[in-house]
């Protein structure tokens, strides 16, 4: 019996092998020799192979599209090629809105992001959770929104918009988050004020210095006095004010639209509701939502330090003074706000050395007229910040501190000669640089992510991009210097920090900007 067996083993062995030479054979035979495909010209398909598909040039058929929900929540998203998403929250948050509020709850609220909710215990199950589908997270907070966002493999998407809902609505800042919280916001100051290079402070205080007491000019990071004294109580009362639907978008890339409303409506609305609704013993209920406008001020913030013992290893740093010099722009839903930008962008600017190379902006003014013909100047960088109601544009320069004088004068004379000539080889440079800008952040999923976003929120649908570069194309001189005659008009905001003493009075720097049809006013000498 056991012999029989044996032999039909065998046997089947033997006909499996027959049958793998024979459609071996089979397949040796249909692929051609290497002497038959050398033989085969280019234009025609290699014999046996299956033909090649081509991708085919065409209008783009991606666009955004933009739902509101019944309770006010807005759902945006644009599909595109690939595995991976990019989804999150927008908000219309941030510490323009904390004038009710201890100053510093944004920063607070980035920090304790992504930490335990009604579902999750603590931050490693939601990072955990996030592995599984190949996901990341992160949390920004500015002067105007508040960003919750993840990127994860398409097929986690349920799980992704999972955690959103939880962290934007649900989250349960427990006393040891908090704690946590106040330590990495106490390193985070300590840092800022160490580092070499100044420039978020200088931001800061050159905000602070246009916009005095009100709205954009509140502080963005949680002052020193404010770290203890924000409390489980005031968070949830502010999230209980701004994260409502009516302040919400729900934006994605790389997902079917229908899809991501269906999850929003899952997550967001037929869920349960948010932690505070259910824990009304932690909301402070005299405060309400601020609705006030930006009201530029101009003005100075001075801050005296001294930065000669500043060194990074062995290099030490050389002794600086810097200063920041700005003037109102417009919002971004100005009809001035792209010439704004073009004019940005052809002042340009950077430091001392560029890592690069040529091209790299240093055909801009603040590099050919300033930083190629003084030496002694280490930094002159023009920055244009735009929000909702308002703008500030402004130029940041740094030299020893003996040279401040000067300093101010070289960055008056550069504001002054934006009304002035412009020449038509710089002008198209600008408009071709802030085109390629444009096109190539683009290109990363998170940017369009935050620019679908951010764009909803501020007037309920996204233009595309082919739209902002035809309107970049458009711009003249003419626009550049209108819109520098009337930045012009208005009181310069002017920021300080480092050894001041050679730093012009306020009134000296507002008259010596005081202009007409970009001509030096005749006090500018007050400077000498």
């Amino acid at each position: 019996m056991a012999t029989r067996m044996a032999s039909r083993v065998i046997r089947a062995g033997r006909q499996k092998l027959i049958r793998a030479k024979s459609s071996r054979r089979e397949f040796c035979s249909s692929v051609p020799s290497s002497a038959d495909i050398v033989s085969v010209p280019l234009s025609k398909p290699v014999p046996s192979f299956p033909v090649p598909k081509y991708a085919n040039v065409g209008a783009q058929t991606d666009e955004t599209k933009v739902t509101v929900l019944e309770n006010g929540l807005t759902v945006a998203s644009e599909n595109k090629f690939g595995q991976f998403c990019t989804v999150g929250v927008v908000l219309n948050s941030g510490s323009r809105y904390e004038v009710a509020y201890p100053s510093g709850i944004s920063q607070f609220l980035e920090k304790l992001a992504f930490c335990s909710t009604t579902l999750f215990e603590d931050r490693d199950q939601i990072l955990q959770e996030l592995e599984r589908h190949g996901g990341i997270c992160d949390c920004q907070g500015s002067r105007d929104t508040l960003i919750y966002a993840a990127s994860a493999e398409i097929s986690g998407l349920p799980s992704v918009m999972n955690i959103l809902s939880e962290v934007v609505l649900r989250p349960r800042i427990t006393q040891d988050e908090l704690d946590q919280a106040r330590q990495a916001i106490s390193f985070e100051l300590e840092n800022l004020n160490m580092r070499p290079d100044p420039e978020p402070l200088l931001m800061e205080m050159i905000h602070a210095a246009a916009y005095k007491q009100n709205t954009l000019g509140l502080p963005k990071f949680c002052p020193t006095e404010n770290i203890n004294s924000i409390s489980q109580k005031i968070v949830y009362t502010y999230l209980k004010n701004f994260h409502i639907p009516q302040r919400m978008v729900v934006a994605g890339v790389g997902i079917d639209h229908q899809w991501l409303v269906d999850l929003a409506k899952e997550h967001f609305i037929d869920r349960r509701m948010p932690v505070w609704t259910e824990n009304k013993h932690f909301i402070d209920d005299s405060k309400s939502i601020d609705t006030s406008v930006s009201q530029y001020t101009g003005g100075i913030v001075q801050v005296e330090k001294d930065l000669s013992d500043v060194s990074l290893g062995p290099t030490p740093i050389p002794e600086l003074a810097h200063v920041v010099i700005g003037l109102e722009s417009c919002s971004h839903k100005d009809p001035d706000f792209i010439p704004f930008c073009v004019l940005n962008m052809l002042m340009g600017g950077g430091g001392s050395f560029s890592a690069g190379g040529p091209g790299k902006g240093m055909y801009t003014r603040l590099y050919l007229n300033v930083l190629n013909r003084y030496h002694w100047m280490y930094n002159a960088t023009a920055y244009n910040h735009a929000y909702e109601d308002s703008g500030l544009f402004c130029i940041h320069a740094s030299a020893h501190p003996s040279k401040l004088k000067d300093l101010v004068e070289v960055i008056v004379r550069e504001f002054v000669s934006m009304a002035g000539k412009i020449h038509s080889d710089e002008l198209q440079r600008a408009k071709r640089q802030l085109q390629s800008m444009l096109m190539m952040n683009l290109e990363a999923r998170p940017v369009v992510f935050e620019d679908i976003g951010r764009q909803v929120l501020a007037s309920g649908h996204r233009k595309q991009p082919q739209y902002f570069y035809d309107e970049i194309e458009k711009i003249t001189a003419n626009d550049v210097r209108r819109v520098a005659s009337r930045m012009l008009r208005c009181k310069p905001a002017v920021a300080g920090y480092g050894t001041l003493q050679q730093l012009p009075s306020y009134s000296e720097i507002e008259a010596a900007l005081l202009t007409t049809d970009g001509k030096l006013s005749k006090r500018f000498s007050l400077f000498r």
